[in-house]
């Protein structure tokens, strides 16, 4: 196999969950094949330049290896090889609160918690 289509190469070395949002990345403008942004049906070779954008990273890729298969971790890491990655690992400003963000473990109780404050056997003195 030589040429293939770029969502389903992106989704074969498992930078997407699925083909469909794979295809909606590369229709939003989130991929980049040699510095352009293709289409899902563009062909894909070994040699080729990926930038990838997602909600916790930016990775820069050469694709080595072309395949269909979505295989295991191990696989998949064989197919690509990392040029850079930068993580977005920033924490939310504090405006975020009227957007809807909260810290873990404040606000009201989860359904685990729940469950163990419901667990606790109160006995009367």
């Amino acid at each position: 196999m030589n040429k293939l289509r770029v969502d389903k190469w992106l989704w074969a070395a498992r930078f997407f969950k699925t083909r469909g949002v794979a295809l909606e990345a590369i229709k939003g403008g989130k991929v980049s094949l040699n510095g352009i942004k293709p289409k899902p049906s563009k062909t894909l070779q070994a040699g080729d330049k990926l930038k990838i954008t997602q909600a916790h990273r930016k990775v820069e890729i050469t694709v080595l290896l072309i395949s269909d298969k979505r295989g295991n971790f191990e696989t998949a890491q064989a197919l690509f090889q990392l040029d850079s990655e930068l993580l977005n690992q920033k924490s939310p400003p504090a405006d975020m609160a009227l957007a809807g963000y909260r810290e873990r473990g404040m606000g009201r109780p989860t359904k685990r918690d729940r469950r163990k404050i419901i667990g606790f056997n109160f006995t009367e003195s």
